[in-house]
This record gives structure tokens, C-alpha cells and sequence, in this order.
């Protein structure tokens, strides 16, 4: 049997027990969600199918072990304890990215430099040179987590986060991260196989990754992972990527279903249609002008909606006031929508009341810093004889398991 690494994937907040279910159907044994991720093992060809397929963990770390480090010195000592011989040679670049927590240490930046100096004198005095800092496009990502006095240390297998998907060519303002509108998609029980429209779309997110879910196009197909350049696993990962790859690609599938976004902003639809164009999604996905308070027909037999409304005042002047109108709006505009159930991620507290229905379904989750929740409304009856609008014969619609609104976090 080959041998499982102990890894841990991290994810934004709130969603760690979708990632939990993503990953048991990627092949992850042994799963255990975390705050802020899950962990779990995995030989090195189902990491790597993680690393290739998940929509919804930011980054695959291979942990190296937890220390004590008071002061600067105790970081020192800690990270020049581990035997960094077996995992970095001369010839290879890396680079530390540090995150703190509660520390004595004012600054990342002082406690990157005492890992990197740490790893480096060990180098030096093992092998008898060091390896070079690359801090763009380093062969190893060392992670450090500090956390009041305690270290962790990790190894990251992907290098750049997995949310940087490679598509978003033209952003807009406070754009939703693409593995949190992945999740998004996942509460709300979508797979590809139902209509999806975004009506107020932005940089087009949302329905690119409905896209990719309905496409079943893996989200890391077009990009290179930092475990492809390891000194003792790199050779062996390029070849067991190339068959994950290769297979990927001969398993997508015709987009059945209607995909559509709509945005007031000309700017936005511009960023949306870039965006979209570089994901090769041009013919999966349609975008148009529109007023989500004032919608246009939309494909009869219903599906999802799925959006991420603004939180503040970027719709103008008003203030909350103004927010509460547009809310209340947008309420009469969704609920009217037979067969359409309708999702909605919201970062104002007023939403909810302004919105004017009771949820059958929450889920508290974080977009960056920003606590939000996630409200999922029940489909009003589709007319007598019409039918929901699926995807190709004999595919059956799985939904994801929600909370019920009464029930607790």
C-alpha cells in the first residue's frame, strides 16, 4: 500500500464541512475538520487529485510539526530543529510566508526572516551551501503559523492558493474569492445539472464556477503546482499529474442548462465577459444588463439563483436606509420566480428583515474578513405542467445537506 501523508487543506471559515465532504469524494481518508480547514490523509496521487479537483480549500499543506517558540531565539531554535536536509537541496528555491496570531512579534515579516535565516544556517552547516530565496515563484512554499507561542510549520504542495484559478483577468471591487463562491454553490446543492443564474454577477465569479461545476472541469487543470519542483517528490508528482490531467481532461462533459449572470454595471459586464472568455467558458455562459430588482424573463421550469449582493453603500447614496430599500426590492423580485430557489450571501445584518422571508436554510461563513450568512429561500410552485429544467438524461440532482433556520451553528 502506498504511504498516506497526514495533510491539512485550509478554507474560508464556515465552510470546512463542505471541503470535509469534497474531500472524502476525492479519495481523503481519515478526515477531520479544523477551524479554518480539515485534515486528512492521503497517499501522494489522491493529494495530488485534491490539489487538481478541489473547489473549495485555498491551500494543501503537508505539516512538519508543532513547537514551542518564546521569543525570538525559541523561533530560531524550533525551526532550525527540523531536518530541513529532507526536504530542500542547494539547487532548489524557497521562500517562507508567515501569519501571526496573538503574538509578542509585531511583524510577519520579522518572523519570516527568523525562519528563513533558521532554515538557512541548518542548509549551510548539513550540506555545506544554502539554497536561494525566490519570494514570485518559489520551488518550496514553507509555511509558518504563529499562534500566540506556538509554531506550526508546513510545506505547501500548491504554491499559489488554489482559489487563483487563473481566469480572473479583469477584477472588479471587492470581487467574492473563487473556492468561497465554489462553496457557495455547494451549500446550495448545485452540480451542474440546473439552471443557474447570478442577477447581479460582478467580475462573473459565481457563474464561472457554476460553469466549471457544470463543464466537470477540474479548477486546477491549467495551472502547475509548487510539489511538481520538490527535490525527492517532483519527478513522481509531474508523472502522476499528467495522468490526473490527462484524464480530466478526456471526462468533461456538454453544458446542458442555462447559465446566465446580469449586472447594471457595463464595467462589471466587461470584467465578467474577459473573465469568462479566459476561462473558455464563452459558450456556457450568457451575460446580459440587468436589474436584479427588475429581472428579465428567465428560463421557464426554474433552477438556482445564487448571488452576493452588496453589503453597504456602493449601490449609491442612502446609506442603510438605502440598503434596506434595495433589499426589500430585490425581495419582490426573487420570490417571484417560480421554480427558482433562490440563495443569497449576505454581509449586512439588515438583509435578512428587509429581504421579507423566512429562510429555510443558513450558514454563517466568512468572505475575508467580512462575517456573512448564507440564506437559502424555498422555489415558489413551478405553473401546472411545466418541468424544472435539467441536465442530460439520466443524471440525477444530488443536493448538499443544509441547516435547518431554527437549528444552531
Amino acid at each position: 500500500m502506498a504511504e498516506r501523508l497526514a495533510l491539512f487543506a485550509t478554507a474560508a471559515r464556515g465552510t470546512e464541512d463542505l471541503l470535509a465532504e469534497e474531500l472524502k469524494e476525492l479519495g481523503a481518508k481519515r478526515i477531520r475538520q479544523d477551524r479554518g480547514g480539515v485534515r486528512f490523509m492521503a497517499a501522494l496521487d489522491e493529494a495530488l487529485n485534491v490539489c487538481l479537483w478541489s473547489r473549495i480549500a485555498m491551500r494543501v499543506l503537508y505539516p512538519l510539526g508543532e513547537f514551542d517558540a518564546k521569543g525570538a531565539q525559541g523561533l530560531y531554535d524550533a525551526v532550525a530543529s527540523v531536518p530541513w536536509e529532507e526536504h530542500l537541496t542547494t539547487n532548489v528555491t524557497f521562500a517562507v510566508d508567515a501569519n501571526l496570531k496573538d503574538t509578542e512579534h509585531a511583524h510577519s515579516g520579522f518572523v519570516a526572516l527568523k525562519v528563513k535565516d533558521a532554515i538557512v544556517d541548518r542548509l549551510r552547516e548539513k550540506l555545506g551551501s544554502r539554497p536561494d530565496v525566490d519570494t514570485r515563484n518559489p520551488d518550496v512554499s514553507v509555511v509558518a503559523h504563529l499562534v500566540k507561542e506556538k509554531l506550526s510549520l508546513s510545506l505547501d504542495l500548491c504554491g499559489e492558493p488554489l482559489h487563483r484559478r487563473g481566469y480572473r483577468v479583469r477584477p472588479t471591487p471587492a470581487p467574492l474569492k473563487e473556492n468561497l463562491a465554489a462553496a457557495l454553490l455547494r451549500a446550495a446543492g448545485y452540480t451542474g445539472t440546473e439552471a443557474l443564474v447570478d442577477p447581479m454577477c460582478g467580475s462573473g465569479t459565481i457563474v464561472i464556477e457554476g460553469g466549471l461545476i457544470a463543464r466537470k472541469r477540474a479548477p486546477g487543470i491549467n495551472r502547475s503546482f509548487a510539489v511538481e519542483r520538490w527535490p525527492h517528490l517532483g519527478v513522481r508528482a509531474k508523472e502522476l499529474l499528467a495522468d490526473l490531467r490527462a484524464d480530466a481532461r478526456r471526462n468533461e462533459r456538454k453544458v446542458e442548462v442555462p447559465i446566465l449572470g446580469f449586472d447594471k454595471s457595463d464595467e462589471a459586464l466587461e470584467a465578467a465577459d474577459r473573465n469568462v472568455k479566459a476561462a473558455r467558458l464563452g459558450e456556457e455562459i450568457q451575460l446580459a444588463e440587468g436589474d436584479a430588482t427588475k429581472l428579465p424573463p428567465l428560463p421557464e421550469g426554474g433552477g438556482l439563483v445564487l448571488t452576493n449582493p452588496p453589503y453597504g453603500d456602493r449601490l449609491g447614496s442612502g446609506g442603510q436606509k438605502g440598503m434596506k430599500t434595495f433589499y426589500f426590492k430585490l425581495g419582490d423580485s426573487l420570490r417571484a420566480l417560480p421554480g427558482w430557489r433562490v440563495w443569497v450571501l449576505s454581509g449586512n445584518p439588515a438583509f435578512e428583515s428587509a429581504f421579507h422571508a423566512r429562510p429555510m436554510a443558513r450558514r454563517d461563513v466568512w468572505n475575508g474578513p467580512i462575517p456573512c450568512t448564507l440564506l437559502g429561500y424555498r422555489a415558489p410552485p413551478l405553473p401546472p405542467g411545466s418541468k424544472p429544467v435539467l441536465g442530460a438524461p439520466g443524471e440525477s440532482q444530488e443536493v448538499a445537506p443544509v441547516r435547518p433556520e431554527h437549528q444552531d451553528e
